[in-house]
């Protein structure tokens, strides 16, 4: 049977597809809280000793109830005796909480302070001397620092040797912490870096010592790297009736924490806590 021809129709443009309309949830819009900070615990010169057992149990407790790190400014023994290391490894049983330490004037006063490190170390304890340590994303760079004077007074390379080995050693401590400073920004660019010594670097948080052993207190030279290095935070002991807080030439800011400061200043427990 001969089919017949279909009528020509002109075909139509072609629709674009309609968003399908969002349909009605009953899950929860997803809202991003925002990072918790780390708190940070910092405290020097505490001076253990031998027949201080016992006595900084509840100490450590409380810091790491109250802080995610704790910082030990150095002068962690009263005499330079690794025995009184022996004591305080004990009481720091009794520590939850990741420890950075640095070693001050007094726990090298009897040559045993590679002991005293011995002694301390282990796997949430970390000594720094010119390296570096990262910490729930915090870097840590850290000497014990040396004297020389500050500004305009600080001391210079001439004269007798022994005059001139006292300025070298501080010269070397700041290098060593500019090396740990540029090595956690080779490994790790852009953490927020933290400063862990015993001498100050800066004039302010040593006032209300008495102005002639001021040299003997810290150097600027190690404020030097804190200002390069774009540095947080700086926390010192040492100077035992200093001052609170100062802060470097560029602003970064430099606590004294030397335990005698901050029982002076009210703690209920001598820590300075300071939140990254």
């Amino acid at each position: 049977m001969e089919q017949q021809p279909q009528p020509y129709v002109t075909p139509q443009p072609v629709q674009p597809l309609q968003p399908i309309s969002p349909q009605p949830t009953d899950l929860p819009a997803v809202v991003e809280e925002p990072a918790k900070p780390v708190r940070i615990a910092a405290v020097g010169d505490i001076h253990v000793r031998e027949t201080d057992k016992g006595k900084w149990v509840d100490f450590f407790k409380a810091a790491s109830d109250q802080a995610d790190i704790l910082l030990l400014c150095g002068d962690l023994t009263d005499h330079g005796y690794a025995k009184e290391a022996e004591v305080l490894a004990e009481e720091m049983r009794s520590c939850t909480i990741p420890v950075v330490c640095v070693l001050g004037n007094h726990d090298h006063d009897k040559d045993e302070h590679e002991e005293i490190r011995s002694c301390l170390l282990r796997d949430n304890v970390h000594f720094l001397d010119g390296d570096a340590v990262v910490i729930k994303n915090v870097g840590f760079a850290g000497v014990k620092g040396f004297g020389g004077g500050f500004d305009k007074y600080m001391l210079s390379m001439f004269g007798e040797v022994s005059n001139k080995a006292f300025v070298q050693e501080a010269v070397e401590e700041a290098l060593k912490l500019e090396a740990g400073l540029s090595r956690l920004d080779t490994e790790y660019p852009g953490v927020k870096k933290i400063a862990v010594l015993h001498y100050s670097p800066i004039k302010a948080t040593v006032e209300g010592e008495p102005e002639a052993i001021h040299p003997f207190l810290g150097c600027s030279r190690l404020a030097e790297p804190l200002d390069r290095q774009n540095v947080l935070a700086c926390f010192h002991g040492h100077a035992h009736i200093g001052t609170l807080e100062g802060e470097t030439a560029k602003g970064v800011k430099v606590f004294n924490v030397a335990k005698p400061i901050l029982q002076k200043a009210g703690f209920a427990m001598p820590f300075f806590l300071f939140d990254v």
